[in-house]
């Protein structure tokens, strides 16, 4: 029942994270996977060194396809998040080649307003007999997210969603995961043979005034 004054109950500070499967992905990943891993048959430090170029802007069938789909995603972001003013943005992506024993460290993404992965190839879970015997935590292809809030989980408590210092998240072909850019995510380790092929991604804003929050 809503309190007098208007009050009740307020999320503050929500950190939002999108994620949805793009239908029709089937054709486009084996074209995406052929084009990347023939970009990495001629730059072996595709992965690496992401700012070398942009992939999102090769004239490709599936590459345009994916650069539609990515567009879309972040528009019904912006809807979610409540913006009622235009925002305008270009996209900078990077592929990522994965081989048994690869991850990424914690990190972010400086510079950008929201970031996302979309998954090309994602190698079957691993059984338990396949891992290795001296570890019972490990979470092999997946990816999780951390808590902005600092300290925020001095005070958990088992089941509250509010204090959950960590999400983790086993993603599937034809994902897409689409998240702010200064939250901190790390890609555990891929221990398959097969590899793990995904394409990263950034919404850089095309400054605006009107960005600007109003002041009270």
């Amino acid at each position: 029942m809503p309190e007098p004054d208007g009050g009740g109950f307020l999320d503050l500070w929500p950190t939002t994270l999108l994620r949805r499967s793009l239908p029709g992905h089937d054709v486009a990943n084996a074209e995406l996977a052929r084009l990347i891993l023939a970009m990495e048959a001629e730059k072996r430090d595709l992965t690496t060194d992401y700012r070398a170029g942009n992939l999102l802007t090769l004239e490709n069938p599936a590459v345009a396809w994916l650069r539609d789909c990515i567009n879309k995603t972040v528009i019904d972001y912006l809807k979610r998040a409540g913006l009622d003013y235009a925002v305008n943005w270009h996209l900078q992506g990077w592929a990522n080649v994965n081989r048994r024993g690869d991850y990424h460290d914690p990190h972010n993404h400086p510079h950008a307003y929201l970031s996302g992965t979309y998954y090309v190839a994602v190698p079957e879970a691993q059984p338990a007999e396949a891992l290795p015997e001296n570890r019972d935590d490990l979470r092999p292809g997946a990816i999780s997210f951390y808590d902005p809030r600092n300290a925020a989980n001095m005070t958990a408590i088992r089941g509250d969603r509010q204090i959950e210092a960590e999400f983790t998240h086993h993603p599937r072909p034809g994902e897409i995961l689409l998240w702010p850019a200064f939250l901190l995510h790390f890609v555990h380790p891929n221990l398959a043979e097969e590899k793990r092929i995904s394409i990263s991604f950034n919404a850089m804003l095309r400054w605006s005034d009107a960005y600007l929050p109003k002041q009270d």
